[in-house]
């Protein structure tokens, strides 16, 4: 079989690859032609006939996400572009950012012309300075060369694309959240619904999409809608939900790796695949004890199951959430579960927003569950008590707004259930794994 030659990374070693002229030399916005020679609905459609589903984490249809909107209304409708990117171990936007921005650029303009949007944000983390500022000059060459502004590629179609920093917080990358804060306000989730697409940015019909996401909307644009379906793996014939995971995926692969890196490839590629030809194997000799296969949310796959495809269905067939990111990060057989743990609860009750009850209090008594075990002090019914705790917040059993608490809870599950044998042994050994002193003194208070 012929090896895969990327699409969304394939201008990224280019001397010019961030310059418009660059990218018009490689047939940049030729694709944004092609839709704006297209009705708005024919566009939405034709994004919706490749089967494109969001890149962000949910995997939701985007065409299909797009013709939520309701119908011939007056406007204003916006586009809101999730650049926030804060699950750990996710750099996937970052790279196509600030290594190819017009092709985010183009992907915006499509997604404007399709929804019917003069007007698009991309919210963007304040620690991505790097991304901010290339894709601001981006814009800015977009201004001067009239693929933005009152009068886009000279169609009379209008076009602003605002950059807006966030302060670092995991919740807005929930679109609610997201919203809130692009509204200047605190970035708490809103209750659902109404739904953005009704209801969102300053109360009016709202499409937020992920980066990744309109990179692929560009390709799909520029080389058609059957290529892109081409790619990927078709839908479960046994399962009538499944809708298939086509098109190229951008896997991050870092932890306990030699060779920590970003890779475009067709969706479905293993866990075993990732790890050994593009992650330079496991590091210092050691073998996988586990692994997480789309950002710390999903949870984990065991060294038993690193054949699992990385598609939309895959790892919720050996227990995780799903595919999240796919970030993939690789723990060693020499680290302890528990301290995994312990840093994935610490995170959550860290940037747990506070709105709900159950989210705010269940994330930090795991965190302190897990702080006890650490220091020598577990006991075994404190696995049990773990379970309860997280099997009683999120969306899925229906107790909180936004899924971040899911995203809690779903690793404490996954890990107490895979690795049970070796939290108790290490509950019997009465072990301490607080190494150093200050981390003693941290843990006491």
């Amino acid at each position: 079989m012929a090896e895969y030659e990327p699409v969304l990374l394939k201008r990224i070693n280019n001397p010019d690859s961030t310059s418009l002229a660059g990218y018009l030399a490689d047939g940049g916005y030729e694709g944004l032609k092609k839709a704006l020679a297209m009705a708005p609905a024919d566009v939405a459609n034709y994004v919706k006939d490749s089967g494109l589903r969001g890149r962000g984490g949910a995997g939701f249809p985007c065409g299909l996400k797009w013709t939520f909107l309701p119908k011939d209304h007056p406007g204003p409708i916006y586009l809101c572009v999730n650049a926030d990117e804060s699950e750990p171990g996710t750099f996937n936007n970052r790279i196509l950012m600030e290594k190819d921005p017009h092709q985010l650029i183009e992907g915006i303009a499509i997604a404007c012309h399709a929804i019917r949007s003069q007007n698009a944000y991309v919210y963007i983390r304040y620690e991505y300075g790097g991304s901010y500022r290339a894709m601001k000059k981006a814009i800015e060459e977009c201004y001067a060369q009239g693929i933005l502004g009152g009068n886009v590629l000279g169609t009379g179609a209008k076009l602003d694309i605002v950059l807006h920093r966030g302060a670092g917080a995991y919740i807005c990358g929930e679109e609610t959240g997201l919203i809130e804060s692009l509204e200047g306000k605190r970035a708490w989730p809103r209750i659902k619904p109404p739904f953005p697409a009704i209801e969102g940015l300053f109360r009016k019909p709202t499409i937020v999409n992920n980066v990744e996401t309109l990179c692929c909307v560009t390709q799909i644009l520029k080389l058609g809608s059957e290529w892109f379906k081409s790619i990927g793996v078709p839908p479960d014939p046994n399962n009538p939900r499944d809708a298939g995971s086509y098109g190229p995926k951008l896997y991050g692969i870092s932890g306990h790796v030699n060779t920590p890196c970003c890779v475009e490839l067709p969706m479905g590629v293993t866990a075993r695949e990732l790890i050994e030809k593009y992650g330079g194997g496991v590091w210092k000799g050691r073998k996988v004890k586990a692994v997480i296969p789309g950002g710390v949310s999903m949870g984990f796959l065991t060294a038993d199951e690193l054949d699992t495809p990385l598609d939309f269905n895959g790892p919720g067939k050996r227990g995780c959430l799903g595919l999240g990111t796919a970030a993939v990060v690789v723990i060693d057989d020499q680290t302890r579960i528990v301290d995994v743990l312990y840093n994935l609860a610490r995170f959550f009750s860290h940037e747990s927003c506070g709105q709900c009850t159950p989210c705010r209090e269940g994330t930090s008594w795991m965190t302190r569950i897990l702080e006890r075990m650490r220091t020598g002090r577990g006991r075994k019914e404190d696995l049990d008590l773990l379970l309860e705790v997280a099997g009683s917040i999120g969306i899925i059993p229906g107790t909180t707004i936004c899924g971040l608490s899911d995203g809690a809870a779903w690793p404490i599950k996954n890990a107490v259930n895979k690795f049970r044998a070796e939290f108790e042994s290490y509950i019997e050994s009465g072990e301490s794994s607080v190494t150093s002193a200050q981390e003693l003194m941290q843990l006491s208070h």
